[in-house]
């Protein structure tokens, strides 16, 4: 039996943005149709502990309409201080198997395809949800999936600017003066969050702040918000008040309502219920539910990420691998 090992750089050279947004699509129409199984992901945080360790198994049959039916298991720990030691959040691996044999086929860098993957949906849900003619996109995060989002939007829409800002105005210039070279955009680095969003077609949250970072007075009518660094209940990144204002889509309904810190915590105010919940990205995909109904709605993504997308861009990755090469193969 061949192991493809694939490291981080190994998936950064095969798991381009488009190709992962398309793969991402395929997986959300799949989840939605039945053709994709997963439970919700088992969590353990023990007391104590530097951070968390999660398990998300998937199968997905005919890995989204193409090639064969596959496993996934990803295995991740989040730290929350390891960008202060030049550090990821997120270190793990991903593991793809036959679905028709169980063998293992490819063994992942878990930061690099939660990387690539989250930037990859958030680009199919501001593709859907967005106004057409939003182009300044506001990103609140310096770190990994700051960057990430803005490389994968920017290749997806035809930006005026990008807008960064971050815990310190020092951190956000430093981004913006790696990304002047890969975005066609001008990028700024702002000194606060609000300033910002103001007027941003497009924002996205990606930090690790347990409080929020985003408060609804700072968004104009018709923004559409990409809220991905919030992934327990306990944490947020938006402000009750962003809730209660805004039309919630979902990657997956279950998620929001027992992960989404953004969601529980402003549900435990009173402030947002499930009727809130338009739909889930997949519906919307595959023409089940509307997504924005009007030009000054405020759209809100909460990214929960799914095990289905781990395994949708291992296969995408692992296909690339077998027809260009990259990764090493091992007797296994």
């Amino acid at each position: 039996m061949k192991l493809l090992l694939l490291s981080g750089r190994d998936v950064h050279a095969l798991l381009g943005y488009r190709e992962c947004a398309d793969a991402m699509r395929g997986a959300l129409i799949a989840l939605q149709a039945g053709q994709a199984q997963m439970p919700l992901r088992t969590v353990i945080r023990p007391e104590g502990a530097a951070g968390l360790v999660a398990l998300m198994p998937s199968y997905l049959e005919g890995a989204g309409g193409e090639g064969a039916a596959a496993y996934g298991l990803k295995a991740i720990c989040i730290t929350p201080a390891n960008p202060a030691a030049g550090l990821d959040t997120h270190q793990g691996v991903v593991l793809l198997s036959s679905g028709a044999t169980g063998e293992p086929l490819a063994l992942l860098n878990a930061s690099a395809v939660t990387e690539i993957r989250t930037a990859a949906v958030s680009v199919v849900a501001t593709d859907v949800l967005a106004r057409p003619d939003a182009d300044v996109l506001a990103v609140i995060g310096t770190g990994v999936q700051a960057r990430s989002h803005v490389l994968a939007l920017q290749e997806a829409r035809d930006l005026r600017e990008v807008r960064l800002a971050g815990r310190t105005p020092e951190r956000a210039r430093e981004l913006a003066a790696s990304l002047a070279d890969e975005v066609a955009a001008p990028v700024r680095a702002c000194g606060s969050a609000e300033e910002a969003v103001a007027t941003a077609g497009i924002v996205v949250t990606a930090t690790s702040s347990a409080t929020p970072v985003l408060q609804s007075g700072w968004l104009a009518p018709g923004t559409h918000v990409n809220a991905v660094g919030a992934c327990l209940p306990t944490d947020r990144e938006l402000d009750t008040a962003t809730m209660a204002s805004g039309v919630l889509f979902a990657d997956r309904r279950d998620s929001l309502l027992t992960e989404s810190g953004d969601y529980v915590l402003a549900a435990a105010e009173g402030a947002v219920s499930p009727a809130q919940i338009r739909a889930e990205l997949g519906q919307v995909l595959a023409g089940e539910a509307p997504g924005r109904q009007a030009g000054d709605e405020i759209t809100i993504f909460e990214s929960l990420g799914l095990a289905v997308e781990d395994l949708a861009a291992a296969r995408c990755a692992y296909d690339q691998a077998a027809v260009t090469g990259g990764g090493t193969w091992i007797d296994f």
